[in-house]
């Protein structure tokens, strides 16, 4: 579990974030969502140290990351995977060797170790086959099971993923979510996922935090977000006409 208490983080004189309290559980699929502007990015960026708070905690597990030596800083590192947003694959280096490179990073595996890990990672994706392929050369929806399975090939105990649904169409933007969902119970990971894609919560949102101009303005899951009366919330959900539908539906079903 990732805990967050009373984060603060800004700019200059610009305050994003103002005083988030949350956690983020093992096993689930913890969303963060929100509009453009609205502080998640800058709230993921700090929850992966990227950027310092100037108050409040972040705890993974028992222990604050503030608080943390350079070494277990390191140490916490090597338990973390990312998915970029864009897939972020190396354009220059195979599928196999973009997959195979936190090994080479993190581990002192032998190649034939290394490449075992690799295949088993790509299987697990549906990416059998594909080791010798070129970025350039696979579909969109293929890289982001690439940029999955380098996330996980070290077997991460944290998950990240920004925006993972990024220029992908719905149908297979829903099997990425799928996929995400999957290997987040199976490793028993804890997933954290910064989205404005409103199919992602439909489909995967067991955990939700709807950021609001630097405030934690409501929280839930995929259920209650359509009982909700937050107008902030109503407003990022109902955005669209199909929303609409799904609202007087459920509406019409209690």
């Amino acid at each position: 579990m990732i805990r967050v208490e009373n984060i603060h983080k800004s700019f200059g004189e610009e305050e994003i974030l103002k005083g988030i309290t949350t956690s983020f559980e093992t096993g689930k699929t913890n969303l963060i969502i929100g509009s453009s502007g609205s502080g998640k990015t800058v709230l993921l960026k700090c929850l992966l140290g990227l950027f310092d708070p100037e108050e409040g905690d972040i705890y993974y597990g028992e222990k604050s990351i503030q608080e943390m030596t350079g070494d277990e800083k390191k140490d916490l590192r090597e338990h973390i995977g990312m998915v970029f947003q864009g897939g972020a694959l190396f354009d220059s280096l195979t599928v196999e060797e973009n997959v195979m490179f936190p090994l080479r990073m993190f581990t002192k595996k032998k190649k034939e170790e290394m490449l075992d890990r690799v295949n088993e990672v790509l299987k697990r994706v549906n990416l059998e086959g594909a080791n010798k392929k070129y970025p350039s050369e696979i579909s969109g929806g293929m890289q982001k099971r690439v940029a999955i399975a380098r996330a996980i090939v070290n077997n991460p105990k944290y998950l990240f993923c920004d925006e993972p649904n990024s220029g992908l169409d719905p149908k297979t933007a829903i099997v990425i979510d799928n996929l995400i969902q999957e290997i987040t119970k199976e490793y028993n990971i804890t997933t954290v996922i910064n989205t404005h894609d409103m199919n992602s919560v439909m489909e995967i949102g067991e955990t939700i935090a709807f950021i609001h101009k630097g405030n934690l303005a409501w929280q839930g899951d995929s259920t209650d977000i359509f009982k909700t009366d937050n107008k902030e919330v109503t407003d990022f959900v109902y955005s669209s006409n199909l929303f609409k539908q799904i609202r007087d539906i459920q509406i019409n079903k209690v």
